[in-house]
């Protein structure tokens, strides 16, 4: 739940027909900007963002939405009317792909017209000089295989279906189920047009029983069946040097992994879990450069878990802005799969009991995982979880003790600069609503919804209390989306 700014109404008499006028024209101006903006995505390769909030597939109520409640973020108004001046000018100008921030590109617009004499296109020609008149970053699509199809695969499949544009990035190819029996494939349909959670899927898709393939928004997805994954021949079905992203966890070693890299076709291996042993455990944002992209020496990836995307990109920030003496990570999860309906039997400690009518206290290694992407804290975090009824959406609470005195005011500007700035500006949203719960989160992409309202500072100014909350299966799955970009080296240019 976002707060927005007061309306500011005229005193006129006429005020409601006035008002109401304005808003048809910004409706109409909203409505053009969406077919602006579709054409320079599905045509060119580039994709327009509002402050890390989607665009593309949104009614022109939700454009004018996030317009209003970036003020609450930057402190300046944002119109539309600017937005569709500006996506105007990108598309009469030889720009080559990119993912570009419209917010920031607007309020700079706003700032520093004055400086370019109120011409758009000599602004657009400055701020992004070095996406025009050159090649694109990428030059190669990649084959994606998705290996499972539950939770995390189906929603990583309806991502991939939703950023797929042109198909100069990454193609879904092909899903890999458990053998199954006849039908199976109408059931797996199902599932991934209806979600109890999510919603419908915002597009078509039809399955294709004959041919074991599901046609999702024109993109032809071949349905696989093995007990072993090295014994399918992918390249049989035209699939080539493919990113594999494994979602069942069930694989979660090198050489558990490893026997992806058998089967024929596979080029990368992506675990949407914590890797065991010396598997690199990568947090998109903070911690993917450290990948070794050369496929000779490192073919094996996990993207770690969902909560510990969601709570690194904070330590991050606090650790290199105020440093961490020690701290605590309590996670207060939603429930899932691994969990029973009903009290049964179940291998790990109070699991057993029905998900949907306790908390359940159990352990996460939420802790342990950030070290591997923060190295620094090593020693100095201790993590703990309560499984709470909730089918999604999770709260991470940080109790940090700090190395240097701070106050909440200086915290939460640490954390909004963080989102608007740098590295993090995909993974971390600042949240300025006193009204946030949890079903408000539900479809958020980013990793960490930072929740500024409920920041604690001590009196003695060293020890600071966070709340984070996270979509564990959404912002996860965006997540796993963008490293999956980011090791097959399809990314475009970025403006954010």
């Amino acid at each position: 739940m976002d707060t927005l700014k007061p309306v500011k109404v005229s005193d006129s008499p006429n005020h409601f027909d006035e008002t109401l006028q304005d808003w048809n024209k910004d409706i109409q101006a909203a409505t053009e900007f969406i077919q602006v903006a579709s054409r320079l995505w599905y045509d060119r390769g580039i994709e327009m963002i509002l402050y890390r909030r989607q665009i593309l597939d949104r009614p022109a109520t939700a454009i004018l939405f996030k317009h209003s409640y970036s003020q609450n973020i930057i402190g300046t108004p944002l119109t539309i009317q600017d937005s569709l001046l500006l996506a105007k000018t990108m598309s009469e100008l030889d720009i080559a792909p990119a993912r570009i921030d419209i917010g920031r590109l607007n309020a700079e617009w706003v700032e520093e017209k004055g400086r370019y004499e109120n011409d758009p296109k000599a602004f657009v020609g400055a701020k992004l000089a070095h996406f025009i008149g050159v090649k694109p970053r990428s030059d190669h699509h990649t084959d994606v295989v998705l290996y499972g199809f539950g939770r995390i695969g189906r929603l990583v499949a309806r991502e991939l279906i939703a950023q797929a544009g042109n198909g100069s990035q990454l193609r879904l190819r092909a899903v890999v189920t458990r053998p199954g029996k006849p039908g199976d494939l109408k059931k797996r349909a199902a599932l991934f047009r209806h979600d109890s959670v999510h919603g419908n899927f915002k597009g078509i898709a039809i399955e294709d029983e004959e041919h074991s393939r599901m046609v999702i928004n024109g993109h032809v997805v071949q349905f696989l069946s093995s007990p072993s994954p090295e014994e399918i021949d992918y390249q049989a079905y035209g699939i080539k040097d493919a990113l594999l992203i494994d979602n069942t966890g069930k694989l979660r070693d090198r050489e558990g992994l490893g026997r992806h890299l058998k089967a024929k076709g596979v080029q990368r291996v992506l675990l949407t879990a914590p890797g065991k042993g010396d598997i690199p455990n990568i947090v998109y944002g903070v911690n993917q450069e450290s990948c070794n992209l050369n496929p000779a020496e490192e073919r094996l990836f996990s993207a770690a878990s969902c909560t510990t995307n969601a709570i690194v990109p904070v330590l991050h920030v606090i650790e290199n802005e105020l440093g961490i003496v020690r701290g605590h990570v309590e996670t207060i999860h939603s429930y899932t799969n691994d969990q029973n309906l009903l009290d049964n039997y179940h291998k790990k400690s109070r699991r057993g009991r029905s998900a949907p009518l306790n908390m359940v206290i159990t352990e996460t290694g939420a802790a342990s995982a950030a070290v591997k992407a923060i190295p620094s804290l090593k020693g100095k975090l201790t993590s703990n979880a309560v499984r709470v009824p909730t089918p999604n959406v999770s709260l991470a609470i940080l109790s940090l003790n700090v190395a240097r005195d701070v106050t909440r005011e200086d915290v939460n500007e640490l954390m909004r600069q963080a989102s608007l700035r740098g590295t993090l500006t995909e993974q971390i949203r600042y949240s300025t609503s006193p009204e946030l719960v949890s079903t408000d989160v539900i479809g958020d992409s980013c990793a960490s919804v930072f929740d500024s309202e409920a920041t604690l500072v001590s009196s003695d100014s060293r020890n600071i209390v966070l709340y984070v909350w996270y979509d564990n299966e959404y912002g996860y799955s965006t997540q796993v989306v963008r490293l999956a970009k980011h090791l097959s080296e399809v990314k475009s240019y970025r403006y954010y």
